[in-house]
């Protein structure tokens, strides 16, 4: 009975002091060197472990740890969490140098954890000045000779590339004045073909019609649209009258007040009746009549032609077109030699940016 009262005891106790210790704030300060010399750094770590739930507030420090001891960095603090999450584990770093030989004393470093002070332990810091011997002062270091540096292309690749950028862009300026400064007129040639008579600019077409596959593809109403097109353009250009607006009987009639050919404008006729029919009425002529109509366009055109004299047939001529510089032309020749000019600018001074900085 004894013995279980004391296991359970020692049980309980055990659980108090985890639980004590688990609840409990831990400050570390170590320096990773004791002595250095003038000028050279050493690290201070310090540790902080607190419960999760509490807020803990490190000191701020700005350049200086204490006098004749100087800040060179502060590192980012790195947080760990330990026991399931449940304590943190806080760690910052700070670098620190001297330039003054002493023995210096680094107070603890106050750590607030839920408006409660902790304290780390004091750290020591030994800075040694560097031993001189004035006696001999060449006898370690003598003097040194001067080094040609190296040469190095990319120090060069900008200025060369700025250099490629800059004749181009000079180039382009100086034949933008010129072309500004001369204000000469701009010269073009115009070619001249001859008209073609109304018949074969008509045969023309007709022969495109021959040549394409819309009847073989069933495409009556295109075929015919067409072929009546192709007439109708000519009858404009031949008698004078708009035949593209004016329905089949109405050129018919006119037809019949201009000329004389009555048989070749009845055979006309019927293909424009057949032609208003596919367009109009699906109807679906078979092959001898889409013939007998094509012949009959053909035939019509020729026996109405014009008759042209070969004498009177215009050669084909090349006039020459001066026209004078606009001012559209000239405003924007302008604005690209400002434009040229600001890039130059630009250029060269960063051209010589860089000599200065290289030969400097």
């Amino acid at each position: 009975m004894i013995r279980n009262i004391r296991w359970a005891f020692i049980v309980i106790l055990l659980f108090w002091g985890v639980r004590v210790f688990s609840q409990s704030v831990t400050v570390d300060a170590k320096i990773d060197s004791l002595q250095i010399l003038i000028g050279e750094q050493a690290r201070i770590r310090l540790q902080v472990s607190f419960n999760a739930k509490q807020k803990a507030i490190f000191p701020i420090y700005t350049d200086t740890l204490i006098k004749g001891v100087d800040i060179v960095e502060i590192a980012k603090p790195d947080t760990q969490y330990l026991n399931n999450k449940e304590r943190l584990l806080i760690t910052q770093e700070y670098i620190i140098t001297s330039f003054d030989s002493a023995l210096y004393y680094i107070p603890p470093f106050c750590i607030t954890v839920d408006n409660k002070i902790y304290k780390s332990k004091a750290l020591a810091l030994k800075v040694y000045s560097v031993p001189v011997d004035t006696l001999n002062p060449d006898h370690f270091f003598g003097p040194k000779t001067v080094f040609k540096a190296p040469f190095e292309w990319e120090d060069w690749w900008n200025m060369i590339i700025a250099s490629l950028l800059l004749f181009p862009c000079l180039a382009l300026l100086i034949y933008l004045i010129i072309r500004l400064s001369d204000n000469k007129p701009i010269i073009r040639k115009i070619k001249l073909e001859p008209k073609l008579p109304p018949h074969e600019i008509a045969m023309n077409e007709i022969e495109k019609i021959k040549g394409d596959k819309k009847l073989q593809l069933g495409r009556l109403k295109d075929y015919y649209t067409d072929l009546t097109d192709a007439v109708r353009n000519y009858i404009k250009n031949r008698f004078g009258f708009n035949a593209l607006e004016m329905t089949s009987s109405e050129i018919i009639n006119q037809l019949m007040e201009v000329t004389d050919k009555a048989n070749d404008i009845s055979e006309l006729k019927v293909l424009f009746q057949t032609a208003d029919l596919v367009k109009f009425a699906k109807h679906n002529p078979d092959v001898n009549e889409n013939d007998a109509n094509l012949i009959n366009a053909i035939q019509f055109i020729n026996e109405t032609k014009e008759t042209i004299d070969d004498n009177s047939i215009i050669q084909q001529t090349e006039i020459t077109v001066v026209e004078k510089r606009s001012l559209k032309v000239k405003v924007a020749l302008i604005f690209s030699i400002i434009t040229l000019s600001v890039i130059i600018s630009f250029v060269l001074i960063f051209i010589v940016r860089e000599l200065y900085a290289l030969l400097a």
